[in-house]
């Protein structure tokens, strides 16, 4: 009895102490965004903003992220035409399988592929960056000389990562939508003209835009959760892994809860309509 108790009272005294960690991160992330966004916004009008370290962070971004998302882009695009198609032809709705596919991919595929490969890319690589940075000391020898790190590092690579993002968005957008026509075309005997004008008929530039915007708030999650686990890295090489591994968790977790919140407020605000 008195050993159920006492793992009783260590299994609470842990949920507590969990609870109070993740409203200490949700802090520290808040307080991190309102910082590097006003150092941003004003640095850059002074300049003062650090250009040589965006293009170098952003170069490298574009490097490590590029080909992985191409790649990743094509198979969800084959994906996504596999089970519309199974789902169209059992309701004989063949006719408007390229509106399902394309709006498929520009709506939730291009953002999702997006946010995935920046939190597990990008977003792994800032945090092992800054936390080595960390534990060699250099983040205190930036403070101790009157320099801040978040204008130093941070900014740079939040700009960055939001362009990137952009662009991202974009090929997997173009990779995702040419893969599903292909595969419809000659895999499964469809039409171009149907395909083409069913997707005309239902795409709107309003699709395309939300989805920008998802991927340039998935953006700037991605970076101010991979740098803040950076910054606050401590105990080691091990402290260091295990920060990129709670940035990367983290970050996906926020990313699908927001993805889920835009995609409702946007049906209820923008429905699809035929034009």
């Amino acid at each position: 009895m008195a050993q159920d108790t006492m793992k009783q009272g260590s299994l609470a005294e842990l949920l507590v102490s969990r609870a109070l960690q993740s409203c200490a991160t949700a802090g520290n992330v808040l307080v991190m965004s309102v910082t590097v966004g006003a150092s941003i916004l004003t640095d850059i009008p002074r300049r003062r903003f650090p250009w040589r370290e965006f293009v170098r962070q952003a170069w490298f971004m574009v490097s490590v992220s590029v080909i992985p998302t191409i790649l990743v882009a094509v198979p969800f695009g084959v994906i996504i035409s596999v089970q519309v198609s199974s789902v169209a032809q059992q309701v004989g709705a063949s006719s408007f399988m390229g509106a399902a596919n394309g709006l498929g991919v520009i709506q939730q595929g291009a953002p999702i592929v997006t946010a995935l490969l920046l939190a597990g890319a990008v977003g792994s690589a800032i945090t092992s960056d800054l936390g080595a940075r960390k534990i060699r000391e250099e983040i205190d020898a930036l403070e101790t000389m009157g320099l801040s790190p978040i204008r130093r590092l941070v900014a740079p690579r939040m700009v960055a990562i939001v362009l990137v993002a952009i662009v991202l968005c974009g090929i997997v957008v173009f990779t995702g939508v040419v893969t599903g026509y292909f595969f419809n075309v000659l895999a499964q005997g469809g039409t171009p003209g149907s395909y083409v004008s069913s997707f005309a008929a239902f795409a709107q530039p309003s699709d395309l835009i939300l989805a920008e915007f998802k991927s340039v708030l998935f953006g700037a999650i991605v970076g101010v959760v991979a740098a803040q686990k950076g910054l606050t890295a401590q105990g080691g090489p091990g402290g260091v892994a295990h920060a990129v591994n709670a940035a990367v968790v983290l970050a996906v977790v926020i990313l699908f809860g927001v993805n889920v919140i835009i995609t409702q407020i946007s049906n209820v605000l923008f429905p699809s309509r035929i034009v």
